[in-house]
């Protein structure tokens, strides 16, 4: 736009722009028209009834809050920009407004730039929100804790929906946020759990290597022992944790288990169940009687047993015939 003013020279001519200024947190608007920042704070003052004492003015945009302090930047906005005049002791506040007229206060004025920037983004997930309902599940949980977190009527009037709809929509969302709290919650117990497992699962491992250890090589002080009880160990490891564990050894292994122990080497049995060789030579004395014990049951069973066969293989006594009685006559 090129104005003139009076009658002015060629060098008078200036390239005016048309702007609309307003107070932080005010409805009223008032349309101006400037060449250059400065002569637009000059009329903000003026046009807005600034206070002197409160200068210097920072123009900002009303969409963003941006600062404008260049004037080539100037130049390039749009005709009819927005801009809010802020005194020196002001900061800008986002407010929305009703078919660009009416503008909607905020709660203070000198809340800072943190809580601008936490309002601008719950502003944006209520519109995301609005425009796909179905996007909840790609809200994050900051998203939908901010948005559970916002009054319901600035919600509703966010949303263009009724306090108690909205209220079930927070409702919706804060169950949401529990049940992402819940599966985190049960995917850590599971890590735990699997942790826990395989912690244990290494326990038992070693273990089952330790016994098998005990039945294949024995770790004794002298090397040459070492290898005479690898080469020599016959016994098996559940024939070792019997003699280990049961107080009467001898009475729950088998036949073939207590011959093994008699005739394993004393030293080698001793080092293998970490005894002394006194206690080892005391278990094979034992295992010894059992034997022998169960061998004379054994042998007095099938001596009986001969006997009763033979008994019934020997023919039975002939009976002495009956003599007829003799007839006198």
């Amino acid at each position: 736009m090129e104005v003139t003013g009076g009658a002015p020279g060629p060098d008078e001519i200036r390239l005016l722009k048309p702007c609309v200024l307003r107070r932080n947190q005010s409805r009223e608007q008032h349309g101006v028209a400037a060449s250059c920042l400065e002569e637009l704070r000059s009329k903000a003052c003026d046009i807005l009834a600034i206070d002197k004492s409160l200068t210097p003015v920072t123009l900002v945009l009303a969409e963003d809050g941006t600062i404008v302090d260049d004037d080539d930047y100037f130049l390039c906005l749009p005709s009819n920009t927005k801009f809010v005049a802020l005194a020196s002791n002001e900061k800008w506040t986002y407010s929305n407004s009703d078919g660009g007229t009416a503008w909607i206060s905020q709660e203070s004025v000198d809340i800072d730039e943190t809580d601008s920037g936490a309002g601008l983004r719950w502003k944006n997930v209520a519109r995301q929100l609005k425009q796909d309902l179905s996007s909840i599940i790609l809200l994050s949980e900051e998203d939908l804790q901010v948005l559970i977190n916002v009054p319901c009527t600035d919600l509703a009037q966010e949303l263009c929906q009724s306090c108690a709809t909205v209220q079930g929509l927070q409702n919706t969302l804060q169950q949401v946020l529990d049940q992402r709290e819940e599966a985190r919650q049960s995917k850590q117990l599971l890590e735990l759990y699997l942790q826990a497992l395989e912690k244990e699962s290494g326990i038992l491992s070693k273990q089952e290597e330790s016994k098998a250890a005990l039945g294949e090589d024995v770790d004794t002080v002298d090397t040459a022992v070492s290898k005479e009880i690898t080469s020599e160990i016959t016994l098996r490891g559940q024939i070792l944790t019997v003699l280990k564990e049961k107080p009467v050894p001898e009475l729950s292994l088998s036949n073939q288990d207590l011959e093994l122990v008699t005739r394993e080497d004393t030293r080698v049995l001793a080092a293998a169940l970490n005894w002394d060789t006194k206690k080892a030579e005391t278990v094979q004395r034992a295992c010894d009687q059992e034997l022998t014990l169960r061998l004379q049951q054994v042998q007095s069973w099938c001596s009986l047993r001969s006997l009763s066969a033979r008994r019934n293989s020997l023919p039975e006594d002939p009976q002495n015939p009956k003599r007829a009685k003799h007839d006198p006559t």
